[in-house]
């Protein structure tokens, strides 16, 4: 039996954050040792980025400047130290908004399906917890049924939206009539912080803000002719540890926000790793690893670990531009960043349908999430 993503939604938050400013106000902080200040210059000049989008607004060039006390950025630019609560209120506050945004998007663009046909909804998050959460949410506020199926994937970190789907494909299967709502929403820039450590900075010069939505089904497509948006047919998961990198990427709780370990080590594992752990995808057409697939939804997790996954697969230069495009233009969004990438893959109109993509995302383990699909038209049949 055939699943299909039918349609893929995205949201970001109204304030820009370009990188220039945000270089600017990190490297203007009067904590910063000389070394720390050269570290965020290089960091950010070196991240391929244009913009990002936060949920800070007090980071925006034209910041609201909202009645009362200010929470993460004084008055004359010098960053404060919320507390992990407060923090967290402000994902409770802005995330089932930007959920909201991509789910609406993403069931308005679903040829003949609509929020009543929706049984399972799966959340994917790492950046902030409530409960009843952004899956509770998005029931009551879409309308759907009240005996709708829930799912959270929770703390995973960028790869998180894999076993999401893993999940939809395998909700599909088991009943050809369900139709999967997967969400992931990330409000990365909440736990941005001033930091002479070299992996604090390197995570603000890159994370961003935003929301990513997909509806999956085996059910046949309402949709034909022309102008009907591409569907992706999900073929195969896989997931692989790398034999190191357990200490080189962690996320954990601190005292003022989550805390990111990155070490300037990941993007050479990845490189070492990437081909053996794409070895589960490849078919007999697929002698090397570079072959599986004509279009690549790598997970934009900096430049320098797009440098080396393009090297290691021997990936052209178009084969790369989803990714660096995404990466330009809102950062690294954490889990919901590979769905925005397989977005522009699919509306770039170059996509035929026939045609393989092979995705892919990097996280705490050093875990390596992967997955093989096929685009089809709209009115592809499922079963």
């Amino acid at each position: 039996m055939a699943v299909y993503l039918r349609s893929i939604g995205t949201a970001v938050p109204p304030t820009a954050l370009p990188q220039q400013r945000a270089r600017d106000l990190f490297a203007a902080q009067p904590g910063l040792s000389k070394l720390g200040a050269r570290l965020v210059t290089a960091s950010f000049d070196a991240s391929a980025i244009d913009t990002r989008y936060t949920v800070v607004d007090e980071l925006g060039e034209q910041s609201p400047g909202t009645a009362g006390e200010p929470v993460f950025v004084a008055d004359d630019g010098v960053f404060l130290a919320p507390s992990t609560r407060i923090r967290n209120e402000r994902y409770i506050e802005r995330a089932p908004e930007l959920a909201l945004e991509a789910a609406r998007e993403a069931l308005a663009a679903a040829p003949g399906l609509d929020a009543s046909d929706v049984t399972h909804v799966i959340t994917v998050s790492c950046t902030g917890f409530f409960a009843p959460g952004p899956d509770y949410v998005l029931v009551r506020e879409l309308g759907l049924a009240p005996t709708t199926q829930r799912l959270h994937v929770g703390f995973m970190g960028c790869y998180g939206v894999f076993p999401a789907l893993r999940a939809a494909k395998a909700f599909c299967e088991a009943d050809p009539d369900a139709v999967v709502l997967v969400v992931s929403v990330e409000l990365c820039t909440l736990h941005m912080r001033s930091s002479n450590e070299s992996d604090q900075i390197v995570a603000s010069s890159v994370f961003g803000d935003g929301a990513a939505a997909a509806v999956a089904t085996a059910r046949a497509s309402g949709g034909d002719g022309d102008g009907a948006p591409l569907a992706l047919r999900l073929d195969e998961f896989t997931t692989t540890l790398t034999p190191t990198g357990e200490e080189a990427m962690a996320w954990t709780i601190g005292d003022e926000g989550f805390e990111m370990v990155l070490s300037s080590y990941v993007p050479k594992i990845i490189d070492e790793h990437i081909a053996g752990a794409l070895h589960p995808l490849q078919t007999e057409a697929s002698a090397e690893p570079g072959t599986l697939a004509e279009h690549w939804a790598v997970h934009p997790g900096g430049r320098s670990v797009l440098d080396r996954v393009q090297g290691a697969l021997r990936l052209g230069d178009a084969q790369m531009a989803p990714s660096r495009e995404t990466l330009r233009t809102v950062g690294n969004l954490s889990s919901a960043t590979v769905l925005f990438v397989l977005r522009r893959i699919l509306e770039s109109g170059t996509a035929a349908a026939g045609e393989r993509v092979c995705a892919m995302a990097f996280g705490p383990g050093l875990t390596v999430e992967a997955g093989r699909f096929t685009i089809a038209d709209a009115g592809a049949e499922a079963r």
